[in-house]
């Protein structure tokens, strides 16, 4: 997808995780059920959503406050350990793949029914894998973006697509084929997209009818009334009130959840949502203005960081400025910036100078890399060097919008034109709004060097830089211009291909390296954990790096 969607030092965040998911063990241990565990317990969780979801098929769903509420509801066959970005048995007990990487065995749960009593089994997993598969052109060409992202293609295109087929071995035993071995498998499975749902209630609401209506689309009646095998059910989207209302599962295979109802409550404005919650009104809410943080702490309010899974960084289009095509160049651009204060100044706590395209968790992570450091004098020789001195440089930011990894475009933009400028470097600013043709700038090369970042899906170094740098012929870092474009791409398509883990990982580390040193198409400048922010009552919530938070594990106190 787009580099848009949604996400502490690793030991600081590894010891906050293990406490809270401590604390969620201590309730499920002393919990009884959806009821609560005593009088002194909540009966409904209430929690402040930025916006509405989309829909409620998370299938089509592109956006994170749908994905929010489809977490509840929805499993996979691979699930999210809490607190970390690793997978972990949901609907399938465990899986295995075949030697050369391009079939997988899945092992399912017994006993799993969906809301509506069909049972999950293999003939269930096939149904859907098909289902996400056999899409029209309205919803291949748009809403069915994960897919595409993940498979490639749809089944018009069958013979360029990842997924080559579902088989139903036993009742119990599902077998996925695929074309090729990725890194994406299993791991991409565990994205709310590729969540299992009820055959029978997709049948029966012609969930695959996804029309044009306008600049947007029209979806078929499944989407409002979604079945899933998850802690919670849909009871309500109230649009007048601007509230979803969620009911426990009480036939939920699982353990059942700790608050009988979810209510997410949409105020579109943060400050608006910190008021609630100050108020009492709300339990919750999510990434708070970071500015905002020793307020609400001061306030006894819980500030649960997230482990940072991002990268903010500077792309660069050597096709737009010829200049950029000298490593040099390149090279004084990232001496030039001094990312230890931008850091410490622009960026919340916990917040880290990056060293490469991924944060440390990701396996294919290069540990032995060092960041570049500031060195403006060194900056200034480089650009003498390669006759560039004086050079101008049209650098770009968004407006009207903040990011996890990009709390305030503005303050860093001009942080890093300051220090650009120091070395000698014309900066011609430029700026739009995020969804007011900021996006569409980048993408269609029209500026030298931009801000913008990612926050990853899952836990691959495909999903990162193989994101940025694969597709030589069409992404925002123009490699194809480039000398080493190609080899790049001939690379990291290798790399994802390789079926042995160990391997496959310091393949990776190599090319962290070579992108770093030898190659330079981007400066990545930082890591920065996002947070959530919940009242004192509240226990019992996990975050998540990938913003996959589940709250069945929840209680709010009276």
């Amino acid at each position: 997808m787009k580099l848009t969607r949604k996400a502490a030092p690793v030991a600081l965040a590894t010891t906050l995780a293990l406490s809270l998911a401590a604390c969620a063990q201590s309730n499920r241990d002393n919990g009884s059920g959806s009821s609560g565990s005593a009088g002194n317990i909540k009966d409904t969780l209430t929690f402040g959503a930025a916006g509405a979801p989309e829909l409620f098929d998370p299938f089509y769903a592109t956006d994170g406050e749908t994905f929010r509420v489809t977490r509840q509801m929805m499993e996979g066959l691979v699930g999210i350990k809490p607190g970390t970005a690793d997978i972990e048995p949901e609907l399938a007990t465990k899986w295995e793949s075949s030697s050369d990487g391009k079939e997988w065995t899945f092992t399912l749960r017994q006993g799993v029914k969906f809301w509506d009593g069909t049972p999950f089994n293999a003939a269930a997993v096939c149904y859907n894998f098909e289902r996400m598969f056999d899409q029209n052109e309205v919803a291949a060409g748009g809403p069915a973006g994960y897919w595409a992202d993940v498979m490639g293609s749809f089944k018009s295109d069958a013979k360029n697509a990842l997924y080559q087929g579902c088989t139903a071995k036993d009742d119990m035993t599902a077998v996925i084929k695929i074309s090729r071995p990725t890194s994406k498998f299993p791991t991409a499975l565990s994205l709310d997209s590729f969540s299992m749902q009820s055959p029978k209630a997709l049948k029966d609401g012609d969930a695959n009818n996804v029309t044009k209506q306008g600049d947007g689309f029209g979806y078929p009646a499944y989407s409002k009334n979604p079945v899933g095998t998850g802690p919670y059910k849909l009871e309500k989207f109230d649009e007048a009130n601007k509230t979803v209302t969620l009911v426990a599962n009480d036939s939920y295979w699982g353990e059942k959840p700790k608050t009988k109802k979810i209510v997410f409550k949409i105020i579109p404005d943060e400050s608006t949502r910190r008021q609630e919650l100050e108020a009492g009104s709300i339990d919750g809410y999510d990434l708070p203005n970071p500015a905002d943080w020793k307020g609400l702490k001061d306030s006894g309010n819980q500030l649960l960081i997230r482990p940072a899974f991002n990268i903010l960084y500077v792309g660069l289009n050597p096709q737009h400025n010829p200049k950029l095509k000298d490593l040099k160049v390149r090279q004084a651009l990232y001496y030039a910036m001094n990312r230890d204060q931008l850091v410490k100044t622009q960026l919340p706590e916990g917040a880290t100078v990056a060293t490469q395209f991924m944060p440390e968790t990701v396996d294919g992570y290069n540990k032995s890399l060092q960041a570049y450091p500031y060195d403006p004098a060194k900056a200034k020789s480089l650009l003498k060097e390669a006759g560039a001195e004086g050079m101008t440089l049209n650098f770009a930011y968004p407006s009207d919008v903040s990011r996890p990894y990009m709390p305030n475009p503005q303050k860093i933009y001009e942080a890093l034109r300051s220090d650009l400028e120091n070395v000698g470097i014309k900066v011609q600013v430029s700026t739009k709004p995020w969804n007011g043709g900021y996006l569409d700038t980048v993408d269609n090369g029209g500026y030298d060097a931009w801000l913008l970042g990612w926050t990853g899906d899952y836990n691959s170094a495909d999903n990162f830089i193989g994101t940025f740098f694969s597709n030589l012929k069409a992404n925002d870092f123009h490699t194809s211009v480039t000398s080493y474009g190609a080899q790049l791409s001939k690379d990291l398509e290798a790399a994802d291909s390789i079926v042995d883990e160990g391997q496959r990982a310091a393949a990776y580390e190599k090319i962290n390296q070579q992108i770093q040193e030898d190659y330079l198409p981007g400066l990545a400048i930082s890591h920065s954990p996002p947070a959530l922010v919940v009242s004192s009552k509240v226990k019992g919530l996990v975050p998540s790096p990938l913003t996959a938070e589940t709250f069945s594990t929840v209680t709010v106190s009276k």
